[in-house]
């Protein structure tokens, strides 16, 4: 008996190495150029060789950061998502496989005669294998291999997610930091410009001046206290944001942060070339294993169509009597194949072959799609980094000289060259200059963060 079983497990297991109806796999073409149109502006290590915590200067930025990877909710739950995934690949791996059981059962049967009542007694102990599918045309081999599809996109999509957080965390952190620095800004242009209007007051009642100035005067403070209120709002929001995306309130201690204009806030990045991108994004790996998987899905669809053979296997002992029942002469076993074949379906089957084919290339495109909006926020990202420093550079030059025309439309009022109406014009321009400054430089600083991540840095 223990050699007919033996021979019968060997032989399923080598019709599990059967056909397989699944299209051969081809990587679509990417559609994109060789080179990025923008050139690097410096040289230096890709950015999937450097760790966020070696990218990003600034340590205050790097704690954050850390208690969002550590407690962010959406990340968390893209975590559990890939042991659901990697659950379900292990479900289909196990359907590969025979499933035996083991059974003991025992029966007392009463039957009454004309002569008495007749009694007997069965007793089996029986282990076996009740229809187990000889894949021999891949249905499951395919259905395991897109269940690993989905497993893999899963762990390249929480990836993808890891990323996205990284960027959002440093363009809130960044917002928050300019924010605080308009705030100083304003609050020290209000300070001078209430004493300004108190200078104002004092020539009014003095007769100096007519009741103009003062108004003027007054103008320039409302609009400063209004400024800072706006800017304490949209601050104040951010921080809620900040707390949102790091999971809750950091309380341990925090170490001082950098300035927006400090140098040394990221290492220096070589974009290299694009066709890295298709390594190096979790986002299009996701895409891929996501093609892979449907194209699995096809040659399980395509099994259909043939016949569906399946095992049976049992041994064991069979006995009227509980003292006999593993003695040799109670063995029993047991063994057959069954195929199974639709012959009408209506179209069922056809259709379930078309849905697959059409998701594959739905997936295709989705896939070249993603290779596709990688190029662009790289390309966009080089672009801004060059752009935005020469903007920066421009608008400190503005900045310098709107603060010395301001100067001297002070002394021209004060030595009565010109109205007040000078002074309240260059004091509104200096100020729209040095806020513009410090939002181009928390734009360059989000600039920096959202390429880093683009280039697939800090994925691992």
């Amino acid at each position: 008996m223990r050699d007919r079983l033996s021979r019968t497990a060997v032989l399923a297991v080598l019709l599990l190495g059967g056909c397989n109806l699944a299209p051969p796999y081809e990587q679509p073409m990417a559609p994109i150029p060789g080179a990025y149109p923008e050139p690097p502006l410096a040289t230096g290590r890709q950015a999937s060789d450097v760790a966020w915590e070696n990218f990003f200067g600034d340590p205050q930025l790097k704690a954050y950061m850390a208690a969002a990877l550590g407690n962010n909710r959406d990340l968390s739950a893209a975590t559990a998502r890939i042991a659901q995934a990697q659950a379900q690949f292990r479900i289909q791996q196990a359907n590969r496989l025979p499933q035996v059981d083991a059974a003991v059962s025992g029966s007392r049967t009463r039957v009454p005669t004309p002569a008495g009542a007749n009694t007997s007694e069965l007793y089996a102990a029986q282990i076996g294998v009740t229809s187990f599918e000889i894949d021999f045309w891949g249905r499951l081999a395919n259905l395991s291999e897109a269940a690993r599809g989905q497993y893999l996109a899963t762990v390249e999509a929480q990836r993808a997610f890891r990323l996205t957080l990284i960027r959002n965390v440093a363009s809130v952190y960044y917002g928050i930091r300019s924010g605080e620095e308009a705030i100083a800004l304003v609050e020290r242009t209000l300070e001078t410009r209430r004493h300004g209007r108190e200078i104002a007051r004092l020539r009014l009642e003095a007769g100096v001046t007519s009741g103009v100035d003062f108004d003027q005067a007054s103008i320039l403070v409302t609009q400063a206290e209004a400024q800072l209120a706006d800017l304490q709002r949209t601050t104040q929001q951010q921080r809620h944001l900040l707390m949102v995306l790091v999971g809750g309130p950091v309380t341990a201690p925090l170490p001082p942060g950098r300035g927006i204009a400090d140098a040394g806030q990221f290492a220096t990045l070589d974009p290299g070339l694009p066709s890295s991108l298709l390594l190096n994004r979790p986002d299009i790996q996701a895409a891929e294993q996501q093609l892979r998987a449907a194209n699995a899905n096809i040659g399980a669809a395509r099994a259909s169509y043939l016949p569906f053979i399946a095992l049976t296997a049992t041994g064991g002992y069979v006995s009227p009597e509980l003292a006999s029942l593993f003695n040799s002469g109670s063995q029993t076993w047991s063994y057959g194949l069954a195929a199974a074949l639709p012959l009408f379906d209506w179209g069922r089957r056809r259709a379930l072959v078309d849905q697959s084919r059409a998701r594959q290339e739905e997936l295709a495109a989705n896939y070249q799609r993603a290779i596709q909006e990688a190029f662009r926020e790289v390309s966009d990202g080089l672009v801004a980094r060059r752009r935005l420093e020469e903007q920066i550079r421009a608008q400190e030059q503005a900045v310098a000289a709107q603060r010395d025309l301001a100067e001297i439309a002070d002394l021209r009022y004060d030595n009565g060259v010109s109205i007040y109406l000078e002074v309240l014009d260059a004091e509104r321009s200096l100020l729209a200059a040095e806020q513009q400054l410090i939002l181009l430089r928390a734009a360059s600083l989000q600039n920096g963060a959202a390429l880093y991540t683009a280039l697939g840095g800090g994925a691992d």
